[in-house]
Order: C-alpha cells, then structure tokens, then sequence
C-alpha cells in the first residue's frame, strides 16, 4: 500500500516537471466541422485524450519526438508528428471520410442478422471478463451544471439554488467541477480512487467535489448498468437478447476495419432500459462505442428530460477498455427549477493486469490527497485536461467576479430560508424560524446564533434564546463541539441548557414548522412538554474503521409543564388536552456506546462520509445509561441498555427491503419522561418506519421492542402487472408490516406520575402506501392485526415534508 501511495506521490511530483502543452482540433476533412469526443492516441504510449465538443483537444507531454493519432468512427485515422520542445498550438487533424466498399447485408427470411452480431459481442465480453485481472488508469473528470438562475455558495460545504419563474429553456453554466484521479480494480471488486488534484468555480466547497472517472461513469462491458438506482441489462449481457430489440442501422469503418452500426431498444416500450446506437467491430467483434439514452419507462416521474450518455472504448495491451464518458442529463421538476449537468471523462495511462497489492484496498475508495486543494496553476498546466470552452472560461469570470463582489445578508436572503448568513462561518436565525406555538409556551419567539465550520471546519457552535408569552420564562440551549483527526472522525462537546424540552422527542418524527401550524389552524397540540435544564459532556470518534465509540456524562433536572395558552385561529369553542406531569427529578448518568458500520466511505479532504453505493448494508448501535445514587448523585438507580439496528437489502431490480429493530430494558426504575415511546402518528398523517395506527406516545414501557419492516416495490409490481393505465400513472407501492411489544418494569411502575398503555403481548400491523413518482407524497393504507378496538384501520398522507 505504502508503495502505490509513494508512486502517486511521485506521479504528483513528476507532472509538476518540464512539460509542454500541445494544442489542435480535429475537423472533417471536406466539411471543415468540427469533430466532437475523437480519440487522440500517442502512439507507443499509453497515454491520450479526447476532443471537447468544439472538437478542441490538449496533451500535456514532455520533451521528445512523438505520433499523434486521432481516430472516430466512419473516418480514416490521421497522423500528425511532432517534435515537442516547447508549447505547440494549431495542430489540425483533418479526417477523411471512409469511402471503402461495404459489402450489402443480405437479410434473410425470419433471421436478423444484428442477433449473431450481439451473441458474438457478448461471447467476447465474457472472453474479456476472463481475461482481466487487475488494472490502474489516470483520469481527468469535468461536471458542469446548467441552471437559469446562479448559484452561489453558503460558505459551509453547501450551495443555494434560487427557484426562477423565468424562460428556462435556457440554461447557462453555473458551476464547474474538475479533477485529477488515479484509479485501480482487482478482482472480484476492489476498487479504489484516489484524488490527486481538484478544482472547482468559487461558488462550490472543495468537499462536494470527490468527482472521479470511475466512481460515476458507467462501463457497458458490465452485465448491468445503474442508473437512478435501478440495474438496466448493459447493451451486451447476458439476457440482452431477451430484453432488448436489435437491428443494424448502418454499416461503417473505422480506417479499414468494418464497424457494425446497431440499434436498440427494449423488447417492451414499457420495460426500463437503453435506446440507442452501439458500434461493434466485424470479425473482432468488440464494443467501440454506446451512445444512448434512457427510456421513459426508466426514468420514473418524469424528472428527467434527457439522459444521453456517450462511451467510446479503445485497446489497451489486448483489452478493451474505455477511454472516455459523457453524461448529459437536463432535468424539470414541476416546471419550478430546469437544470442540467455534463459530465465529461478522460481516462488514460492504463496499466492492465499489473500487480496490486490486496492491503492497498480499504473502506475508503475514494481519497483526497491533503493537498489536492493546494495545486496551482502550474499543476494543471502539465496535467491532461480537457481544453474549456470559451462558454466554461466565461462562467469561470463570472462566477468568480459575483463570489468575490461584496455581499450583505439580504444577497442570499430568502423566505424559506432558516438561517440568515452573515459571514462564511456566522449566521442567525431566519423569520422562518424564528416564532413557533404551543399549548404551553403560547406565541414564543426564537433567536439563534450560529457559528459553523470554523477553524478549518473543525469549530461548530449554536445558541439559541427563546421567550414564551403564555408561561413567561426565558430558555437558553448551548452547543458546542470540535472535531479532531485528519478526517474530524472525533468529536468534543458540550451543551448547556434551559429550556422546554418534547416529551418522548426521540420517538417524534414531525417538525417544529409542522406542529406550530398544527395548533394554530387546527387546534391540535398533539405533542407535550416539561422543562429540563442542566448540561452534558460527550466525545466520540472512531476506535476502528468499522467501529465507532462514545462517552458521554449528562446532568438534567427536569420539572412538569402545564396549559398556558388555549390560543387558536380557529376552533374557539375547543380545549386543548391537559399536559401530563413528569417525574421531577435531577439525573446525573454516564452513557457508554458502541456503533458499527460496514459501509465504505469517501474521504473528501475534510470529513469521512460513509456510503453503500447502493448496496445492502447493516448499521448497528448499542447503549448503557448508568444513573446510581451514591457516586452520581443521582436521584435514580438504574441501568438501562438500548440495542437498534437498520439493514437496507437491495432486492430484485430497482426494488428494496428496510428492516428497523430497537430494544431496550433496565434493571432499575426510569422516570416517565425517560421512558421509550413506540412511534407512532398523529391521526391523518403519518412517517415512514413508524406504526401507522398507533397514535403518538400511545404506547410507553422501559421493557420494549420493536420492528419495522418495509419492502419498497417502487414501480416494478405495476410493471409486473402490466395494465398499460396503470403503468402510466407511474404509481410506487410500497408494503409494511410492524410489531412490537411494550411492558413497564415493577420499579418504573412505583413512580409512574400518569396511567400508561402497554402491550404485554406482541402488537401487530399491516398495510401499504401508494405514491407517484413526481409528488413527494404518498397515500397510506394501514390495519391492526390484533388489539382490535374502534381504531383497527387507518388512512393517512406520508410525505418528508411532515419533517420540516
């Protein structure tokens, strides 16, 4: 492992040495238009590039006498020589067209004769698979986002996007992503890529750029493609057959060699999957070339206008491998925001079944190096790019003139907005978030400030001040913590606070906006309070890769809350409920934890973020909570430990299983507001992995388990069925079924200040949701299965919105 990163280092160093740029185009040779994506080889080297789409092309090369060679299909090749000893500019290759006789393709009755052409294509895909052991590739990586309206930056590792209501049929560049990567595989699926140098328009954080040539592109020599998490058959697997329809568009060459151009599409219209043309060789048959879009079937929704991509492929010590990527996506949401994103890749300096060491391969694919950051512009000066166009050196000017101009708050300023940002690291609170309502507090008013990301995105801190009309007592809620390692994977923190705390919050999965609006225009406070205040200590970080751990000492004092407001825009003639007390009591508990975490991560330069690429994966969590009278001083003796776990299970498809499990037990009594609370819902609306008719809080115990199951069908069931109006209505299903049991433990009971319901037996539920594939909301059906009372059936609307 030391040794590869001892290699990429001296890669790192040698591009900084004498180098020359050397510039040209590549255009048709009678026409004069430009040629767009040709391949440009240096012969005898494993080096080369691909034009842009003016047909502009650069190599960055060292001293010395070299063959330039630019080949695209339907052409004969051209060779240019040159003798590099300085920058070189004005190169042109002029291609000619192939003109060589093509024999007729003689179609035979009841035979397709673009059928024998892919059973040979996908035999000598399998041939390769064999073949291929191991390799490493450079890459040079361009996103490019188009939007109608700028993009400007929060100065915090996120970007702000404004809505415009204009003409958005057209879209300007907005943002520029580049990167320099070196990438590496062995078999079975090791994979690997490590960030040399990155760059990016002012307007982005260096963290979101972890763009790379392997991480995003697609090979369509693999058996299945993923696109909008949903595996597609590639154009050569094995079930292409099957799955789409051939046949041979036109027949043309690349130099002297026959290229069979073929189209594709689904067997079935309604069945995701490619159309297009693919280019496979006569007598080799190998794939040169995909350009292809997705079908509607497969973009579900309808979000995306355009999803083209455009791969070409070339040989490398006897293997096909590719030597470029072009994505280009536009997208329609609502007809509120049009974007779209190009991505072009280069990938060349191939090393093919070369000797890689199985410890090189970790939990990180991908690694940016420390300095990535820190390369000037004498580094990509010597490194392969692609050449921008002077569309991309604009929207460079422009976006790095409104990023430097002076701004004031009022800039970035929107009603939907939470937070108003007064400097990179500063900001406080928005209106949006500045007022919220309930029974007890009445009208109250929020004010907080933040300081982010400071030092080096290491410093995080927050307070917030809060006033309540209706019981007239002023709260603070303190946070602040700092993040140590290379990758901030440990974490000091304290908090201090006074304030009105949720009761059972951790089971509550609406948000604040959403319960304010709740009470004032329906009368329905379905949450209650109490007052806590005290403070805590934590810290937290990795002990291994795979394992997280934490320590934590907390201090409360919590007091019952009572009815202090009966306001509400409507309902005048309604109470609310009356707010339940609290044990009262001071706690002081020491928290040990362990988390576990198979996922591999990306480390961005700053932070380490976990990731399963779309994979099954197990995430597990384990908790003691010691609370003991006579070192703690607590009022309580008890021990309480807490397990959960959550598996994502990707199944047949695009279709996916979520499993939930959580339990918790103690050996001594646990305050009523320490209690775990079953989640539940609130009557008409509901939260995923929740049971759907049981009411908020309905259910509470120190002695609990519960499971939540729930396998998303998306749209494939509909598609299964396939009833065409149903299958246009482009409907998601999704079904459930939850249990749980829930007791309370003799020593709790003795000091229980109000009635609770338990189960003593396992509850449990069944039902499903229906949505569509644009609306963020989905219809949900729901039935107990035993504790049958009034309440055994319940529809109710889910959507994240609820969580706002």
């Amino acid at each position: 492992m030391k040794k590869i990163f001892l290699s990429i280092l001296v890669l790192s160093a040698n591009l900084c040495a004498q180098s020359f740029s050397v510039k040209g185009r590549v255009i048709d040779f009678e026409t004069a238009e430009r040629l767009s994506y040709t391949n440009i080889r240096v012969d005898g080297t494993n080096l080369g590039t691909s034009s842009n789409i003016n047909g502009e092309f650069e190599l960055k090369l060292e001293k010395g006498n070299y063959k330039l060679i630019a080949s695209f299909i339907g052409y004969f090749s051209d060779t240019l020589s040159v003798n590099v000893n300085s920058d070189l500019s004005g190169l042109l290759f002029r291609l000619n067209s192939t003109e060589i006789n093509l024999p007729e393709i003689v179609v035979k009755p009841g035979e397709n004769p673009a059928l024998d052409i892919i059973r040979k294509a996908v035999e000598k895909r399998k041939l390769r698979e064999q073949n291929l052991f191991s390799y490493e590739f450079e890459a040079f990586s361009k996103g490019t986002i188009r939007t109608t309206e700028d993009i400007s930056s929060s100065g915090r590792g996120s970007i702000n996007l404004g809505i415009d209501e204009s003409d958005t049929s057209k879209l300007k560049v907005t943002g520029i992503l580049e990167s320099h990567s070196k990438g590496f595989f062995k078999k079975p699926s090791s994979y690997k890529e490590i960030i040399i140098a990155r760059k990016q328009s002012a307007n982005f954080p260096p963290s979101v750029n972890t763009l790379t040539g392997g991480r995003l592109i697609q090979n369509f020599y693999n058996n299945e493609i993923n696109f909008l998490g949903r595996d597609l058959p590639g154009p050569i697997s094995d079930n292409s057959l099957e799955y789409y329809y051939f046949y041979i568009e036109k027949t043309s060459a690349i130099n002297n060699q026959k290229v069979f151009q073929i189209h594709l599409e689904p067997d079935n219209p309604s069945d995701p999957g490619f159309v297009g043309s693919i280019f496979i060789t006569d007598s080799t048959y190998d794939l040169i070339k995909v350009d292809l879009i997705l079908n509607r079937a497969a973009n579900v929704g309808g979000i995306f206008d355009t999803v083209n991509v455009i791969q070409h492929f070339d040989y490398y010590d006897g293997l096909v491998m590719p030597v470029d990527y072009r994505l280009f996506v536009t997208a329609n949401f609502l007809g509120l925001a049009r974007l779209g994103f190009e991505l072009n890749t280069i990938l060349f300096n191939y090393k093919v079944n070369n000797q890689i060491d199985d410890t090189f391969f970790d939990k990180a694919i991908i690694t940016v190096l420390p300095d990535a950051d820190r390369k000037d512009s004498s580094y990509w000066f010597t490194t392969q790019t692609i050449p921008n166009t002077e569309e991309e050196e604009e929207a460079y000017r422009r976006i790095d003139s409104l990023e430097s101009s002076p701004k004031n708050f009022l800039d970035d300023f929107s009603i939907l907005n939470t937070k108003i940002k007064l400097s990179k690291t500063a900001s406080v609170s928005a209106p949006l978030s500045m007022y919220h309502f309930n029974r007890v507090e009445g009208h109250a008013v929020d004010f907080e400030f933040y300081f982010e990301e400071a030092l080096e995105r290491r410093l995080n801190s927050n307070l917030n001040l809060s006033y309540g009309f209706a019981d007239k007592k002023f709260k603070q809620d303190f946070s602040a913590s700092y993040l140590l390692g290379d990758y901030r994977t440990i974490k000091l923190s304290i908090t201090a606070f006074n304030k009105t705390k949720i009761l059972f919050e951790e089971s509550d999965n609406y948000g604040e906006l959403f319960g304010t609006l709740s009470t004032l225009l329906y009368k329905d406070d379905f949450r209650d309070y109490y007052y806590t205040n005290g403070f805590s200590i934590m810290a937290e970080g990795e002990i291994f890769p795979v394992i997280k751990g934490r320590f934590q000492f907390k201090n409360k004092t919590d007091k019952s809350a009572s009815n202090n407001s009966d306001f509400s825009f409507f309902y005048k003639d309604k109470s609310y409920k009356i707010n339940p007390p609290v044990y009262e009591s001071r706690i002081n508990s020491v928290k040990l934890g362990l988390d576990i975490d198979f996922r591999d991560y990306i480390e961005d330069g700053f932070f380490r973020r976990r990731t399963s690429l779309g994979k099954s994966y197990t995430l597990l969590s384990a908790d003691i909570t010691i609370s003991e009278k006579r070192t703690l001083k607590s009022d309580l003796d008890f021990i309480k430990y807490e397990f959960s776990s959550r598996t994502f299970l990707r199944s047949f498809k695009s279709t996916s299983a979520t499993i939930k499990l959580y339990t918790t037990f103690s050996n001594g009594p646990i305050a009523y507001q320490d209690l775990y609370a079953v989640p539940g819902n609130i009557s008409s609306f509901s939260s995923s992995l929740t049971f759907r008719t049981l009411n908020l809080n309905q259910i509470l115990g120190d002695k609990v388990v519960t499971l939540n199951a729930e396998y998303n069908f998306r749209d494939e069931l509909f598609r299964l069925l396939n009833i065409p109006v149903i299958k246009k209505m482009e409907l998601l299903l999704t079904v459930f079924f939850n249990a749980a049991y829930g007791d309370i433990s003799s020593k709790s009971e003795k000091i229980l200040v109000n009635p609770i319901q338990t189960f003593k037996h396992p509850f449990y539920e069944i039902g499903f949701g229906i949505g569509q594939g644009l609306l963020p909301l989905s219809v949900v059906f729901a039935w107990k299965l035993n504790y049958r009372d009034g309440n055994n059936f319940r529809i109710s609307l889910s959507s994240i919105l609820f969580n706002l």
